[in-house]
């Protein structure tokens, strides 16, 4: 006789079961998805409004503008249905666009700069992460957290290099746009303060600044990608392509900054006090260790499939545009979790470092450029 319990179910009931997985794994996720998306279409579209783009507004930097009025204004109403959505896009849509950012570079772009900008990018962004971290927490007695985003965003690539430390250095949403919106305001500064310097300098004749030689300086100082392709493209072409070439250089030093900035926190004796602001000690067990961030060795070696010219130049074009939407939902979704009146707590202090630390990418890294220059001719 044969029961109920010995029946083998079917291959038909089996797969039958797989829509209903897939929807009970990924449904809950796409209200949250579906705005921040909206979110990043609608910064991308902006994006290519003339004024905008000739002032240097990127989709990532219009994203988070979006997200935090809609984050103060319609999102606390929507907070129970998208908030898992939104939580995926800032976290794991985020690391999937760091590691197509890779596509954007080659190893020959090295080439192009030669060992005179890798050197003076590799000292201009040790330097002024050094400086961040010292002036950040034993001057302004900022928290680890902020000063250390503050100073990955200055010394590497704005916001993108902000977001990117993000999971190494786990801050909370308000730490995060705090140092995002310090870097955006000093980097928008630098996008009209570059050129107007390099035109002085032409009128009076002060110092010898050649259009390649403001290149180099640009790339290697400025904090936005989009911020160097408005200055370079302010003085010349050259000025533009050689301001490019270094700034892909330095952002290609994103990766090994990761690795080296998780490995440090490690083996920081601050690591769990201060770090982290989590009463919980057996919480904190859990991030003993060093966090590597795989996303960041996914970069390179993306960086390096592109290094190969494998891959069909309209194939790499198309996938740049979706890593733009993933970043741009990203950030949509850390301004949609960021509450003005936190930013508002945070006080003058990030803008102090983030003004002291352009201070120090216009002289400091000035001086770089030329000492380094001068010893390498």
């Amino acid at each position: 006789m044969t029961t109920f319990s010995n029946i083998t179910p079917a291959p038909a009931a089996l797969h039958s079961d797989r829509p209903h997985n897939l929807w009970h794994r990924w449904g809950p996720l796409l209200p949250g998805l579906i705005l921040t998306g909206a979110l990043a279409f609608a910064s991308m579209a902006l994006s290519q409004i003339r004024w905008l783009q000739s002032n240097g507004f990127s989709a990532l930097t219009l994203a988070i503008v979006l997200g935090i009025l809609a984050g103060n204004t319609l999102y606390p109403r929507m907070g129970a249905i998208a908030g898992a959505g939104v939580a995926f896009s800032k976290a794991n849509l985020l690391r999937l666009g760091i590691i197509l950012y890779g596509l954007r570079l080659t190893f020959q772009d090295i080439g192009h700069v030669g060992w005179a900008g890798v050197l003076i990018d590799a000292t201009v962004l040790s330097s002024t992460f050094g400086l961040a971290y010292f002036l950040g927490t034993r001057v302004l007695g900022l928290d680890r957290k902020t000063a250390i985003l503050i100073g990955a965003g200055s010394s590497i690539c704005g916001a993108a290099a902000v977001m990117a430390s993000e999971p190494v250095v786990r801050g909370r949403a308000e730490q995060v746009t705090v140092a995002v919106a310090t870097v955006v305001a000093f980097g928008t500064l630098a996008m009209f303060l570059y050129p107007a310097l390099y035109h002085l300098n032409a009128k009076y004749q002060l110092l010898n600044l050649s259009p390649t030689v403001y290149g180099l300086y640009t790339g290697s100082t400025i904090h936005e990608v989009a911020q160097v392709v408005a200055a370079g493209n302010a003085v010349s072409e050259q000025a533009a392509n050689t301001a490019v070439i270094t700034k892909m250089v330095r952002v290609m030093m994103l990766a090994p900054f990761l690795v080296i900035l998780s490995a440090w926190l490690s083996r920081s004796s601050a690591h769990h006090d201060a770090l982290d602001s989590n009463p919980n000690p057996n919480q904190n067990k859990h991030h003993s260790g060093i966090v590597i961030p795989w996303f960041a060795l996914g970069f390179i070696a993306v960086a390096g499939l592109n290094s190969l010219s494998l891959l069909p130049h309209t194939l790499v074009s198309k996938m740049v545009d979706i890593d733009t939407i993933l970043l741009a939902m990203a950030m949509a979704g850390l301004g949609l979790t960021t509450h003005v009146s936190i930013i508002r707590q945070a006080g003058i202090k990030p803008l102090a470092l983030g003004g002291a630390l352009f201070a120090w990418l216009i002289f400091g890294g000035f001086a770089i450029n030329a000492g380094i220059g001068a010893l390498l001719q």
